[in-house]
């Protein structure tokens, strides 16, 4: 018998976080979330891990247990719930946020859900789990603390160590230091800010740069931010309140999570404060505030649609403000800076995290990390959560607090770590990633991405002919047309040109050869990927529609 613990998704990468834990004949895991798709996968909406190990291992799985309600962590819930139903244990918010998604799936009704608190425990099989609170970027977030045969392991899920403006939503440090009393035989620590030195801002610092923003502002304050982040909507209306102003909602998914956080208690919203979308204009601006989505720059988000001038409720006025309360991720720069120039350009006054420090993160800084395992005394040490880059800084981190080269497992998907007499990597797992188009789940695959990459970039060039079946005779075309490859008046002769390419193959062809339609289209295909790469060095897809009649 030993422990193993396996990364399915995570591990090398932002997002698709997804860990197995397993001993003897039970089996359980740690979030199951999603990234979004990176700039060459066109079309793509999401992406989920590869759960072909969890499928082999369907009757060993006992549960899911969730750290917190950020997408990357339970943004693939529903596809496995939908092959494996298990119990899934989470926190009063991330289960609200999984219930509206389940329901959105059609099977909520038989799935099983447990509700958990901090310094409840949970028996899976042969693990023993503790919950400790966190404090991150969104409410009621959890560490654990896992109780297995072979020692404590822990895990601290998505953290920082700084204060939360809501009382009780502190990373419970002495619950930690309680763990390092008891000894842990590994500890798996967030490492997606170990670049950054010092602590993480605190919350109530950002809480009085909103209000000394909202003090100078004229008209209206429009903040734009992540759904989740609670803590700073609570802010952002108690700022309102103290300021006489109304507050409207205005985004799909931010209207989901304050409606889930009102029935929890966690946030507090005055009587006769909140207001409808439509009902903004029946007050003076400088009477409104309005949270609302799209703060990464979103092509259809609420925010993306003020910019653009095509939202049916705002309009962006002078004076306005606009805040835009998150980071900018990676990726999103481009479109964020299109809507922030557009924004400047109706009139408003735009504030963003390069001009003014209004976003804390939810990720621990050195100094917090260096603590977490200065707190727990780890034998052995797993960074998790991060990029590869980030992995190897988080375990020079640990080697600086004096734990050994040769307990400390820079490990990517797949690669398992196994626990007995000492610790040890064992063969990898298969794991991957399952692209998401639509309703259609891993039927996109590199060929596929690879075609929409080439028609993006290059377009096509289509070829109609007919062909009299009894005499090879060309009785129709060729007829030549393209999209998205140049603009044919703009170029002239160049699709003419490409005609007469066509006919000399044709020509060079005899009548009566045998397959000579077939080898026409490939002959001639051939001829026009030579012809389009030397006259404009471009490579479209070419389309030969071929008729024999």
């Amino acid at each position: 018998m030993s422990l193993k613990i396996i990364p399915l998704g995570g591990l090398g990468e932002i997002g698709l976080n997804m860990m197995a834990f397993e001993c003897d004949d039970s089996l359980f895991v740690v979030d199951a979330g999603l990234m979004f798709p990176e700039d060459h996968m066109l079309g793509v909406d999401f992406v989920i891990p590869d759960m072909d190990y969890l499928r082999q291992n369907r009757s060993r799985l006992t549960g899911i247990v969730l750290t917190h309600g950020h997408e990357d962590h339970i943004g693939a819930l529903y596809y496995l719930l939908k092959e494996i139903n298990v119990p899934v244990f989470g926190t009063p918010f991330t289960l609200g946020m999984v219930r509206h998604r389940l329901e959105e799936f059609g099977i909520l009704h038989y799935s099983t859900l447990h509700s958990v608190v901090p310094g409840d425990k949970i028996r899976l099989g042969v693990f023993e789990i503790e919950f400790i609170r966190v404090s991150h970027s969104v409410v009621d977030c959890v560490g654990l603390a896992i109780y297995t045969p072979f020692g404590l392991v822990v895990h601290t899920g998505d953290f920082k160590i700084s204060n939360s403006a809501i009382p009780g939503m502190n990373t419970d440090v002495a619950r930690f230091a309680l763990c390092g009393d008891e000894g842990v035989l590994a500890l798996l620590s967030d490492s997606t800010n170990v670049e950054k030195k010092g602590y993480t801002a605190s919350d109530r610092e950002i809480g009085d740069n909103l209000a000394g923003i909202a003090q100078q502002s004229k008209g209206r304050i429009i903040i734009a931010l992540f759904a989740s982040s609670i803590v700073r909507i609570q802010q952002i209306v108690d700022i309102a309140a103290s300021r006489g102003r109304k507050i409207a909602f205005n985004g799909k998914s931010i209207e989901i999570s304050v409606h889930i956080a009102k029935n929890l208690g966690y946030l507090t919203i005055p009587e006769g404060m909140e207001i409808y979308i439509n009902q903004i204009n029946a007050y003076p601006d400088h009477e409104i505030v309005i949270v609302t989505t799209g703060s990464q720059g979103e092509p259809m988000s609420a925010l993306a649609r003020m910019a653009s001038g095509i939202h049916k409720k705002i309009k962006i006025k002078q004076d306005d403000t606009v805040i835009l309360s998150s980071k900018f991720i990676p990726g999103n720069e481009r479109a964020i800076a299109k809507i922030i120039n557009n924004l400047f350009r109706k009139g408003a006054d735009v504030i963003y995290e390069k001009i003014s420090n209004i976003h804390v993160s939810g990720h621990a800084f050195q100094e917090e990390l260096k603590l977490m395992i200065q707190l727990t005394r780890p034998r052995y040490f797993v960074p998790v959560h991060g990029e590869y880059r980030h992995l190897v800084l988080h375990a020079r981190l640990a080697m600086e607090l004096g734990i050994a080269r040769e307990n400390i497992f820079l490990v990517e998907n797949g690669q398992a770590i196994e626990f007995n007499d000492g610790a040890r990597l064992q063969e990898r797992v298969d794991t991957g990633r399952i692209l998401i188009d639509g309703k259609g789940i891993g039927d996109v695959g590199k060929s596929v991405l690879k075609e929409r990459r080439v028609l993006s970039e290059d377009g096509i060039v289509g070829i109609t002919m007919a062909f009299d079946e009894a005499t090879g005779i060309v009785i129709y075309g060729p007829e030549v047309f393209s999209r998205g490859f140049v603009f044919e008046t703009a170029t002239g002769h160049l699709l003419e040109d490409a005609v007469c390419v066509i006919l000399e193959v044709v020509e060079d062809i005899p009548l009566g050869t045998p397959g000579r339609v077939d080898l026409i289209r490939t002959r001639m295909q051939t001829a026009l990927r030579k012809y389009f790469d030397f006259t404009i060095h471009r490579h479209p897809i070419i389309l030969p529609f071929f008729l024999e009649v």
